[in-house]
This record gives C-alpha cells, structure tokens and sequence, in this order.
C-alpha cells in the first residue's frame, strides 16, 4: 500500500472556485497528515484564499499557477484545443509527468473527460473511459459506472467496465471478489436489448463474480457490489436518484412543518431526522473516478461545498493508496474468458 500520496487540485473548477476548494483541501490536510498537495490555478486567487486560514501546512502545499479556468458551460472541444494553461489542463498535466499521483476537479465534467483522456490516454485493454460513483445501500455501498461517459456502449465495453469496477471495489473495499451486477429491466436473461444480452453472455463466460442481470431497484437494495450499465441509462438512474432524495427531504419538512403538533413531534424525532439526514446526505458520497485512464483523476460535483469537496480528496487519496492502477491493470493483464 502506498502511504506517501500526491494530489493535484483544480481550484479554479466548479460553481464555487477556490473559496470551497482552497479551504476543502486545508480541512483534508488536517485529517491526512501523509498527503501533500499542489493547488493548480491563478495564484493571486488562491493566496487570498490561503490568507483567511491559519496554521497552513505549508510544508505540504505549494501553488501552481495556471492563468486560464474552463467554464463550467464551455464546449468540451473547446477547452482542449484553446486552453492548454488552464487550471484543469495543468492539473492533469502534473499526474501525466509524475508530479502527482491523482487529479482532483470540480470543474466541467465534459471537458475533464476529453482532457483526461487526450493527455493520459487509456489504459491497455480499454477502449473507453467510464465514471464510476459509489451508491449507498441498504447494506453498505455499490459502485456503479458508466454514469454518464458513454452514451452508446457495445458489450465489449460493458465487459471491460465490469473488469475495471470489480478491480476498484476489490481495490479499495479490501474485497476479493466483488459481486458484479449488469442493470436491466428485468432479472430473466432473455430480457434487455441486443447489447445487454450480448453483453451478459460475456460476464458469464467471464472469470468475474457475475450475479446475473439486476433490476432498478437492486441498486440500493445492494444486489451488487458493482453495477454495469452503459452511460445514458447510468445518468438517468443517477439523477433519478437525486431528484427522489431530494423529494423524500422536501416532504419530510412540510410534513413537519404542517402546523404546531409536527413541529412539537418534530422535535421529538431530531434525532432519527439527523441520522437519516446523515445516511443519505449525497455530499459523503462525493468523487467519481474517470476509470480507465493511465492515472487517477477524480471529478467532484460541481456543486460541492467544502464537506463535499474535500470527500472526493478522500476518494482520490484511497485510490492512490490501494494502488488501484496497478489493480487495474493487473486484472485486464489476466485471459478474460476460461
């Protein structure tokens, strides 16, 4: 397991910039005293933020400047061919030298995909990069890819992000041999489309942990450890997802705000409200990887506050560690078929 980890940070990404992600990455430093960090991005705009802290771990942190930021609405092709100085491109640049183990963005989730991939370019035995996410269960966690890279997929694909899913989760949650689940819309094997049942053939002639096809429902239920699916169907079940939670929050506040008995059983029920709050909060879950590419590169929700951002340092930092490249690769090394 590697201890020393080096992270690249794209402070000028996001909706928010470097007034969450400087002051995410100092609270990250404080609970991980092995990590150093490289704040990628206009320099002048970091240090303002660096002067609003105390007790700097400067001895684990240094600025490189970057004079350009991709917007959050930019074409991906866009921001690869004309922003060769910008916050994200420097970052990624700096995992491609060595410099840094893992990349770190909050920014446009499109052109990190194109950038990613054009500098660090895939892996041996990949043919497309995926964005993996971990899911919370009923019984713990799922991860689950594409989420969104690959709108079009043909089981080859699919087969490889399975390979790649189970060497993450077996990676990072110390598991062997993951389950591995392909979502359908039904379990039958003679349900699904062309490419889904194609792609089902080759999970089961596969040497991977295959539970067979998993409905919707399965994702939280926990029928896999790892779920498969091309990334038009990853998306929408994705913020589905989200905009479900969100909706089980706003009825939860009306019902108890209705009137003065809810407030009063409001009250009485905090501390259940707090701790279903905590279970399902989306920020713990922040950080989905770019799986597939010759280096780590973690992209955070646009969104995220500091709490959130500074969970996917986390995620890049126990990738880094669980040496899951070399995971990766040592899995697609290995006959994919018996």
């Amino acid at each position: 397991m590697k201890t020393d980890v080096r992270l690249a940070v794209d402070c000028m990404g996001g909706d928010h910039g470097p007034t969450v992600t400087v002051p995410a990455t100092l609270q990250f430093l404080a609970n991980y005293p092995t990590v150093s960090v490289i704040l990628v991005g206009q320099e002048e705009a970091i240090r303002t933020q660096l002067g609003q802290h105390q007790n700097v771990p400067h001895e684990r942190l240094r600025i490189h400047h970057a004079s350009e930021v991709v917007a959050m609405d930019e074409a991906p092709a866009l921001a690869l061919r004309n922003k060769k100085d910008s916050s994200m491109r420097v970052a990624i640049d700096l995992v491609k030298n060595g410099e840094a183990d893992a990349c770190v963005s909050a920014g446009n989730t499109g052109a990190l995909m194109a950038i990613a991939r054009f500098v660090l370019k895939t892996l041996p035995g990949i043919d497309r990069p995926a964005i993996v996410s971990v899911l919370p269960t009923m019984c713990g966690s799922t991860y689950m890819l594409d989420l969104g890279a690959n709108v079009d997929c043909e089981p080859e694909h699919l087969l490889q992000f399975a390979l790649m899913g189970a060497s993450l989760f077996g990676a990072v949650e110390h598991k062997e041999r993951p389950t591995v689940g392909l979502l359908n819309i039904g379990e039958e094997s003679i349900k699904g489309n062309e490419v889904v049942k194609q792609a089902a053939e080759l999970l089961r002639a596969s040497d991977l942990n295959f539970i067979g096809n998993v409905e919707g429902d399965g994702i939280y239920k926990g029928a896999a450890d790892v779920i498969v699916c091309d990334g038009f169907v990853g998306n929408v079940a994705l913020k589905t997802s989200e905009g479900l939670a969100q909706m089980l929050a706003h009825f939860l506040r009306e019902e108890f705000t209705r009137n003065p008995l809810t407030r009063i059983a409001a009250l009485f029920a905090w501390p259940v409200l707090s701790a279903f709050r905590n279970r399902v909060d989306h920020r713990r879950y922040n950080g989905a990887t770019l799986l597939g590419l010759r280096g780590i590169v973690v992209k955070s929700h646009g969104s995220a506050d500091t709490f959130a951002f500074a969970r996917a340092l986390e995620r890049a930092s126990e990738e880094v560690r669980n040496e899951v490249l070399a995971r990766i690769t040592q899995r697609l090394a290995v006959p994919e078929t018996t």
